[in-house]
């Protein structure tokens, strides 16, 4: 991956990270407040390097998902 994740658009921490959910799709949490990017698929490794790519992209945008009821 060539760029970094830029910290948390929602606690503004520096604990984000990439998810591999059962080697089916990826998105980026923040380990602090649980905020996360929408889920991209992937059916292989190429696949996967894209969509980390996209992921990241959505979270250096502030595209997240907050956990609080009210996002």
């Amino acid at each position: 991956m060539d760029e970094e994740l830029r910290s948390c658009p929602t606690c503004q921490e520096e604990c984000a990270y990439i998810e591999t959910e059962n080697d089916w799709c990826v998105y980026v949490t923040c380990g602090n407040c649980g905020a996360h990017t929408a889920f991209i698929e992937y059916k292989n490794e190429e696949e996967k390097a894209e969509a980390e790519r996209k992921v990241t992209e959505l979270w250096n945008m502030g595209k997240v998902i907050g956990e609080r009821p009210s996002d």
